[in-house]
């Protein structure tokens, strides 16, 4: 199993913000479970690092086709509203690392990988919103950038299950050093107790199809 050194580790979530309870499917356990996780990297010294996902009121950057309302502006995201801001339950401290983005993937035109080098960082503990979208983007780009990603997926959220397990398990497919966690599982692990988790033996090993959907992804668990 693959090695997590906690003075080179940092906890990355993606987009965790209050815009993102919109459509969620179970964004109360994803939110309860991220912060016993971000309480338990606090007391290990391991960095957090928050991103927020923005779209600027006056349309400067947005992407192509992005929702506008009737008053054109951005419908999600909108950083005229508190949108923008991270859930309260999981809100910043003041040393945490905020990280504002325009586009999907969090190291895409951000100063994401600058500030991870900088800290020695090589392994990334990662989960946020929405899986199949921001999640999955950046954990792609995480990968192409050489960081070993540990991702939990039950701090993960998506607008409905099926788009949940299968981003994850395409994740799994290729992110060749992926390694996958629930949060207790995780904080085991951390703890340096013995824990239980999911890591490919070779690519695309998860040959799944509608109909075994759920039960393949119920194996990651182990």
């Amino acid at each position: 199993m693959t090695a997590l050194d906690k003075t080179n580790t940092a906890l990355v979530l993606i987009d965790v913000q209050k815009e993102s309870e919109f459509g969620i499917e179970g964004v109360n356990t994803v939110v309860n479970n991220t912060e016993k996780l971000i309480a338990e990297c606090r007391k290990m010294g391991i960095p957090i690092i928050y991103t927020r996902h923005i779209n600027r009121e006056d349309k400067i950057g947005l992407s192509n086709e992005e929702p506008l309302t009737e008053e054109d502006k951005p419908v999600f995201y909108n950083n005229g509203t508190d949108a923008v801001e991270i859930k309260d339950q999981i809100k910043p401290e003041k040393d945490d690392i905020i990280i504002d983005k325009y586009r999907w993937s969090s190291f895409y035109d951000t100063s994401l990988d600058l500030m991870l080098r900088n800290m020695g960082i090589k392994h990334l503990i990662m989960g946020g919103f929405v899986t199949d979208g921001c999640l999955m983007t950046s954990v792609f780009d995480a990968y192409f950038r050489d960081y070993q990603v540990n991702l939990v997926k039950d701090i993960c959220g998506a607008t409905n299950e099926g788009a949940h397990m299968a981003s994850i398990m395409i994740m799994a497919n290729w992110v060749y050093d992926l390694a996958i966690f629930d949060t207790s599982e995780m904080i085991r692990k951390l703890n340096g107790e013995s824990y239980a988790n999911w890591e490919a033996t070779y690519p695309d090993q998860l040959q799944f199809t509608p109909e075994i959907m759920r039960q393949m992804f119920h194996g990651l668990n182990r």
